[in-house]
């Protein structure tokens, strides 16, 4: 029988961390926890803040269908698009096999993959990189550069990433957010915040013209460092984009669930 364990506390660390960012954003957010479904909705234009998950654990078909169908009826509801997050081994194999039919059924379209990870980060040394000047977000101009580097990597809109994060709070106080600068121009960002006995690692980018020159690795183990070194935690969490999924492998993470984002079609 597959060990769980570590797939659950992947979603554990979504439904909490999206807690805290959703309503950084708007104290007012949808962050309900329902019948198998967990929303935390910021109706932002930044699309990472407003998700619907499931948490039932080891659901079938019938089921996850009718989960999809009632989360897809949420997501119609909102002004701004978001993200149906599915962790595919909390699901049975029915359900696994049967979620491109079901998904079509419930208007909703293959976004792109993830992967749950975590590890142990105990005696990380400092971090370096001979390009790069390490800078922790405390201001409101180093914010918008991060949101910039998050948009510019992922695609979004600049005024979109910048919904998601200008005058956050969160992000320059309880978040250990590095913007990594190459001759003082910002080029690469990590952020890692607390959560429920260890570091998330969060919103982790780098501008498009300066991939793979290791500057991704290099600033995700700065904020893990900096994480553990003020928080004296020693285990680490994260979602991994197929992208960043063997920098993070490096570092010494472990696969547990894969994940499959959703959008609604025409969204």
């Amino acid at each position: 029988m597959t060990d769980l364990t570590e797939s659950v506390e992947s979603l554990g660390q979504l439904v909490s961390v999206w807690r805290d960012m959703v309503l950084d954003r708007d104290a007012a957010a949808d962050v309900r926890d329902l019948p198998g479904i967990a929303v935390r909705w910021a109706d932002s234009r930044f699309e990472f803040w407003n998700c619907v998950t499931l948490t039932d654990i080891g659901t079938d078909a019938e089921l996850t269908e009718r989960r999809m169908c009632e989360a897809a009826d949420l997501m119609r509801a909102k002004e701004h698009s978001g993200f149906l997050w599915i962790f595919e081994d909390l699901l049975d194999d029915g359900a696994r096999s049967a979620l491109e039919v079901m998904a079509e059924k419930a208007g909703l379209e293959y976004a792109f993959p993830s992967t749950g990870m975590a590890g142990d980060i105990l005696g990380m040394p400092e971090p370096s990189h001979p390009d790069l000047t390490f800078v922790r977000v405390t201001t409101d101009e180093q914010l918008r550069a991060y949101a910039d580097i998050n948009s510019r990597a992922y695609g979004f809109a600049l005024d979109e990433g910048r919904d998601g994060l200008d005058g956050s709070t969160l992000w320059k106080n309880e978040v250990h957010a590095y913007l990594g600068l190459r001759d003082d121009v910002p080029v690469v960002c990590a952020g890692a915040v607390e959560t429920e006995n260890s570091l998330f690692l969060a919103l982790v980018a780098t501008a498009p013209e300066w991939q793979r020159r290791g500057y991704g690795e290099a600033v995700t183990r700065k904020a893990l460092y900096e994480g553990a070194r003020s928080t004296g935690l020693t285990r680490a969490t994260l979602h991994a984009t197929a992208a960043g999924k063997p920098v993070y492998t490096r570092i010494g993470f472990r696969p547990n669930s894969p994940m499959r984002f959703y959008r609604l079609k025409g969204h």
